[in-house]
């Protein structure tokens, strides 16, 4: 490889290191929004109230505001349900077209009118990141025609991603509309990882001869089925506690977890499942690699990250669910899953290698 493609490999790598961090601080503070109950502070989408600086004070406002967005909604939904029902999904459209929750628009709030503006600012940073990692992916063709396919297809992706946002603000924040959201940002990282991971092969930092049993992978691929269950079931439990808060006008946080029923119980019981087969696996990935390869060192970040999870679960439902907790616990989840498909990119190259 001459210097110049050297360079700008290296270049690939830094840009699309700093997007797969950057899509994870999203998460986080799409996490924070939730948690806050500021997923509506903006009615409208891309703009907030009409405005690409949102506003600071009710006043600001026109007096029958909460009808102009409802009405600007239900214009969407519409078009969407006819999309769906185009589709053949019909249910779904049925599902949405007859929701009341979509007809209830919130009143301003300024703190949380400015959390969802945050959110969307660092959405827009993440995705003039994506098209710089797809420029600076251009001159990987010659190298490896995956980074370029790779970088398209995030840009294809978060403007999906885009676009879901939006029908979630529009449907005001239904469940499923929220999981099929966070999902999708799940992917985007999975991809970015991939390509950063390519991008590490050329430059020979993946590729260390060791011989790994194949149990080791499989172990890994159960870490990963269990955790991406645990996820959904995650989702449920958000989706639970979210009904509890807002019947309790957010108040009396120490009653949410013993309302949300057993739904709870089962995630709960369900985090010990998923510690039991990621600890053989650590202890099989410590005998088989090598101390210093990066096999060992990001099989001990994933311990690590399993732990941190259970603890912040474990401080959520015995300390009333305290709101600056829920966003770390999602997105050292969602960070669970970045690092279990970074391990598996490395275990697969291991074998990759070793048959050469």
């Amino acid at each position: 490889m001459n210097q110049n493609l050297n360079k700008k490999l290296i270049s690939f790598r830094r840009v699309s290191l700093y997007t797969v961090i950057a899509v994870f601080f999203l998460i986080w503070v799409g996490g924070l929004v939730r948690s806050t109950g500021s997923g509506m502070g903006c009615p409208d989408w891309p703009k907030c109230f009409g405005q690409v600086v949102p506003p600071t004070n009710v006043d600001q406002l026109p007096d029958n505001y909460q009808e102009i967005y409802l009405e600007k909604r239900l214009a969407k939904n519409e078009r969407f349900v006819a999309t769906l029902k185009s589709l053949g999904l019909s249910d779904t459209a049925d599902q949405i077209a007859n929701d009341k929750s979509i007809l209830v628009e919130e009143e301003f709030n300024a703190t949380k009118t400015w959390i969802e503006y945050v959110n969307r600012l660092i959405g827009v940073v993440i995705g003039l990141l994506i098209i710089l990692t797809v420029w600076k992916s251009f001159p990987m063709w010659k190298v490896d025609k995956r980074i370029t396919i790779g970088a398209i297809a995030s840009l294809i992706l978060v403007l999906f991603q885009g676009w879901i946002g939006s029908l979630v603000v529009s449907t005001n924040l239904i469940p499923w509309m929220i999981t099929f959201h966070m999902i999708l940002a799940l992917l985007l990282a999975g991809l970015l990882i991939w390509i950063f991971h390519l991008a590490n092969r050329r430059m020979g930092r993946e590729s260390v001869k060791m011989d790994v049993p194949r149990k080791v992978e499989w172990l890994l691929i159960l870490g990963i089925i269990l955790m991406l269950i645990q996820i959904v079931l995650g989702t449920q439990v958000r989706e639970q506690i979210d009904s509890v808060a807002t019947s309790l006008g957010y108040m009396l946080r120490d009653t949410w977890v013993e309302k949300s029923g057993r739904i709870f119980l089962v995630h709960r019981s369900f985090s010990l499942s998923i510690f039991g087969v990621h600890l053989v696996y650590f202890i099989m990935a410590f005998k088989y690699t090598l101390r210093n390869s990066q096999i060992n060192f990001w099989s001990q970040v994933l311990m690590a990250f399993i732990i941190v999870e259970i603890a912040t679960g474990m401080g959520m439902a015995y300390f009333g669910i305290p709101a600056f907790l829920q966003p770390f616990h999602l997105v050292i989840g969602c960070m669970i899953t970045g690092v279990q498909v970074l391990l598996y990119l490395q275990l697969r190259d291991t074998k990759q290698f070793s048959l050469k």
